[in-house]
């Protein structure tokens, strides 16, 4: 199994985890629940692997470095 594929594996678990344990309450903002669960560490963990090089980071994830820099301070992230 590939690395995303396991991620997407992981996601699903959380999420079936997610609403097994919702105990009668409707499921709400899922989406914006689970950017935030995962974006966050997404980005920390690759700034971490580049030593806080926002160029190198914004390559590896592939988006534009105005957009991660506004991403880091969304989050709080140095």
């Amino acid at each position: 199994m590939s690395a995303d594929c396991k991620l997407s594996q992981a996601v699903r678990e959380s999420l079936d985890d997610y609403f097994t344990h919702l105990d009668g309450e409707p499921p709400h903002a899922v989406y914006d629940m689970v950017l935030g669960c995962v974006e966050k560490p997404l980005l920390q963990y690759v700034m971490h692997k580049v030593g806080g090089n926002q160029s190198k980071a914004a390559e590896i994830l592939d988006i534009n470095r105005n957009t991660l820099r506004k991403k880091l301070q969304q989050y709080n992230i140095d």
